[in-house]
């Protein structure tokens, strides 16, 4: 996450992943890392030079000498970064051994006291081809085997530390995916095996300035394995610069996601006796299936107004009943045929372009041809199908789910009977369940463990917004069947207040209304409930600082 302010633009620095990394953060690590006159440090992707800069001032504080080139040590792919790496160690009095080059190619003659630095960022898509390949084999040679939708990061984490020694120390940037996505469970599991102690330095608010990724500190050193780690809490940057406690936890077992550390103990303990130790709670896949929505390759043309339609004169067979994309009208318990009505007539794309393949209408024909003269056909979802205008189907499902949100995911009942894209998930019930999921399950869902739940399953991004994939999905925590049958005649009598409320957008009152109805059915005592809000409100205002800086 490196910044080269006078050399290469953003465009080129995202594309590698390097975006600036601000002082107080380096010296921080640099800090913790070093701690004697002697040791070796390497940073493998030296950027701007940061690191290396902090590096050498603390060796030469702790030396009383600058220190020699030989003992600080630095790569980066870049080669103009490596001279101005170079350069800036050099304006301090001193030197270093700098070498251009990918670090999955780089070699050293022996290991490191210290590995400090700031990882690139490229997302899996970008991350490919021969770098992938290298980056992989490098993760698999210290025994961590990658998904295939790992980030650069995660082999990146891994090759750092096989360059230290037995009781080295490891300070690296990360991005705070390591504690909530499903394909850095190799990655955790690494860490707590190959060290002592881990420790995690998490902040309440953006730190990076211009990113919306959330970062966290990941501190290791020694040898392990370790059962737990270490975290700690700072609201902002000034913070690391005061001594602060350090909270024990131990992660949950397997591949567990990182995510439930920034609860309070009895957050966490009130929240597992929901989860896992009681049965009023069952996850969502017990209810029905969740699918992803219609992917057209081009929503601005598939994807057509009341306006639209009655100007290119289809015919009623060509367009279906569509669920207009986006999720802002699914904040409530239903959307229903006068909803989808109503969007219609304020200009909505409330219908799917879907003529037959066989016999579509000169109209329809003229708007394909339309549609080539404007390179429509040539995206990659229209071109690998045939005919590249015909949108492959989904089942209608039972209920929409929706999957960017600001407060929390929404289980939306599709009473309009309309099909959808994937800006929102679909839902379908289980046949045995059906009638009672379409009658309470919606309402039922907006209580404060399952609210809390989709915080933990889900991810959150630096802009305050909460994802919520179909697998994720698969394994929020929602009232049990029984619950939810004992439950009916108070649930029911609170509909008419609850969507009134979410009309208004309170949500507040609606989990306290909804938790009192499910209050006498659930194993869990008044205490763990208050405790359970309290950790849904501190995870809620956690995205929402971040939200907020943004405006």
């Amino acid at each position: 996450m490196k910044l080269l302010k006078t050399v290469d633009d953003l465009g080129d620095r995202k594309a590698r992943g390097a975006f600036f990394t601000p002082p107080e953060i380096a010296d921080f690590m640099v800090n913790w890392a070093i701690r004697d006159a002697g040791d070796s440090i390497l940073e493998p992707s030296c950027g701007e030079a940061a690191f290396l800069v902090s590096a050498f001032d603390r060796l030469s504080t702790l030396q009383g000498a600058p220190p020699p080139a030989q003992q600080i040590h630095g790569c980066d792919i870049h080669g103009t970064s490596v001279d101005l790496a170079r350069a800036a160690v050099a304006g301090r009095g001193g030197s270093a051994t700098l070498v251009e080059t990918d670090f999955f190619d780089f070699t050293a003659g022996q290991p490191f006291d210290a590995v400090v630095g700031n990882p690139p960022y490229v997302r899996y898509q970008a991350f490919a081809g021969a770098n992938r390949r290298k980056g992989f084999e490098a993760a698999l040679a210290q025994g961590v085997r990658l998904p295939g939708l790992a980030s650069s990061w995660a082999a990146f984490t891994i090759h750092a530390a096989s360059f230290l020694k037995p009781e080295g120390r490891l300070a690296l940037v990360i991005p705070a995916e390591l504690l909530s996505v499903n394909y850095a469970a190799p990655v955790r599991r690494y860490l707590m095996k190959r060290f002592r102690t881990v420790t995690l330095v998490l902040f309440e608010e953006r730190v990076f300035p211009g990113v919306l990724e959330e970062v966290v500190l990941l501190l290791a050193e020694g040898e392990g394995p370790t059962d737990r780690c270490e975290l700690r809490q700072c609201q902002k940057l000034s913070d690391l610069a005061h001594t602060a406690a350090v909270k024990p936890w131990k992660p949950p077992p397997g591949d567990g996601k990182w995510i439930t550390g920034l609860l309070s103990e009895a957050g966490q303990r009130a929240y597992q006796r929901a989860v896992s130790e009681s049965n009023s709670f069952e996850t969502l896949n017990a209810w029905g299936d969740v699918t992803l929505g219609m992917v057209t390759g081009n929503n601005g043309y598939f994807a057509l107004t009341a306006a639209k339609a009655a100007e290119l004169q289809l015919r009623k067979t060509e367009l279906t009943l569509l669920c207009p994309p986006g999720s802002r009208h699914l904040r409530g318990l239903v959307f229903g045929l006068s909803s989808w009505r109503e969007m219609r007539e304020a200009g909505s794309a409330c219908y799917l372009f879907d003529p037959p393949v066989s016999g579509p209408s000169a109209r329809a024909l003229a708007y394909v041809e339309q549609g080539e003269k404007s390179g429509v056909h040539t995206a990659y979802k229209c071109r690998v199908r045939t005919p590249w205008w015909k949108v492959p189907r989904v089942p209608m499902p039972d209920a929409f789910l929706t999957y960017m949100n600001a407060d929390t995911p929404r289980l939306v009942s599709n009473r309009a009977r309309v099909t959808y894209l994937n800006s929102v998930h679909g839902v379908t019930y289980r046949r045995e369940r059906r009638q009672l999921a379409l009658d309470l399950l919606p309402l039922a869902w907006l209580n404060t463990v399952t609210v809390l739940g989709c915080e933990i399953v889900g991810r959150s991004y630096g802009g305050g917004m909460l994802k919520l994939e179909p697998r994720e999905a698969d394994v929020v925590p929602v009232p049990s069947l029984e619950v939810i049958q004992a439950a009916a005649p108070a649930l029911r009598a609170l509909r008419p207040q609850v969507a009134k409320d979410l009309r208004q957008g309170r949500l507040a009152p609606v989990l306290r209304a909804v938790d009192h109805a499910l209050r006498p059915h659930i194993q869990l005592g008044a205490k763990d409930l208050e405790h359970i809000s309290e950790a849904r409100r501190s995870m809620f205002e956690r995205r929402a600082s971040r939200s907020r800086k943004d405006r």
